[in-house]
């Protein structure tokens, strides 16, 4: 059970944090985004985990393209 927990724990801490990123733009919840996505995930057979994935590979792509910078010399 141990095991469990700590892949739990390991997953929560380091994973896309698309749930959190979008809750904290909608001024929401990310527990909320989080139930709505295994919702959508059941209801759609898999078109929610897909989506899910989608937007964490944006918001990578995102974060890689636009990070900020503090002067000239940190390019």
């Amino acid at each position: 059970m141990s095991l469990f927990y700590n892949t739990l724990y390991y997953f929560q801490k380091r994973g896309f944090e698309v749930c959190g990123r979008i809750a904290e733009r909608l001024g929401i919840r990310a527990r909320v985004v989080r139930t709505s996505f295994i919702y959508l995930t059941f209801v759609t057979l898999g078109f929610g985990f897909a989506l899910y994935l989608f937007m964490a590979f944006w918001l990578r792509i995102k974060d890689l393209i636009y990070t900020k910078r503090t002067t000239v010399f940190d390019l």
